[in-house]
């Protein structure tokens, strides 16, 4: 039989349970693989909004991440909310250490309702540190726009972001289109881009689907790309079927709290 993949978030603790870490495990476990993860910050939030934090330091991420990593053989890590300079630093030099080859980089930087999870120095160090060290990075269109400083209205201005963040050292960019509708792009459909290293595109599209339901849809899709690049799949067929099964825990949510509700992560992907 073969053995179980291991996949390590490093991220924030969203307590009501729809985003970060909860979600993160909920989606490495759906594929089948093995969860283990490393608490970065303790929020407190909920379907309404995040209304605090308390963040831990550089030498609580490296405790976490060195007893997973000195005992398990972690096939594939992702990031999401890395609050401080030296978080992201530290976090950066365990990766590098580890050689760590399937990194998925989520760059949480804003909460849904307006909350800034990191200050702009931190911002510079995760461009500077952990980008050049990530597979994969995956902002959606507010992230590309506070990361790279340009103004994101038509889908010539996604295309300048993808190229922009290539040259600060991401090997390869997903920008998450969202709801982001323009003439070019077919009516009722969500959108999300990749800009790779070898100066392809692809474009991976899936049925819009009106609803305040997305709690948890970015940590998803980013933590359903790691199970699949841990599973040995090529970096286009794991964001295709991380999309899909996003698309699915978005269409099948069940209305929970009074705010943006959380998607609903299968138990199974299959």
């Amino acid at each position: 039989m073969t053995d179980q993949k291991v996949c390590l978030t490093i991220a924030g603790l969203d307590p009501s349970g729809g985003a970060g870490i909860i979600a993160d495990i909920k989606t490495f476990s759906a594929f089948g693989c093995f969860a283990a993860a490393a608490i970065a910050s303790v929020t407190y939030q909920n379907t309404t909004g995040v209304f605090g934090a308390v963040h831990q330091d550089a030498a609580s991420i490296r405790g976490q991440v060195d007893a997973v990593m000195d005992d398990l053989a972690v096939a594939a890590v992702k990031t999401g909310m890395l609050p401080t300079r030296a978080t992201i630093e530290e976090t950066a030099s365990i990766m590098a250490e580890r050689n760590v080859t399937n990194l998925v980089v989520d760059p949480v930087v804003r909460s849904t309702s307006g909350y800034d999870l990191i200050d702009e120095a931190a911002i510079r160090v995760l461009i500077e540190k952990l980008f050049p060290l990530s597979l994969v990075v995956t902002p959606n269109l507010q992230e590309a726009e506070r990361i790279t400083g340009l103004s994101i209205q038509t889908v010539n201005d996604i295309d300048a972001a993808g190229a922009a963040m290539l040259r600060m050292g991401a090997r390869n960019v997903l920008i998450k289109g969202g709801h982001f509708i323009e003439t070019e792009i077919p009516s009722g459909k969500a959108t999300d881009r990749l800009y790779r290293a070898d100066g392809g595109r692809d474009v991976f599209e899936a049925d819009l689907i009106e609803t305040t339901s997305t709690h948890g849809t970015g940590c998803t899709l980013a933590a359903a790309i790691a199970a699949n690049l841990a599973l040995g799949r090529g970096l286009g067929e794991a964001v295709s079927i991380a999309k899909d099964f996003v698309t699915r825990a978005i269409g099948t949510a069940r209305k929970l709290g009074r705010g943006h509700s959380p998607i609903n992560i299968p138990a199974t992907a299959k």
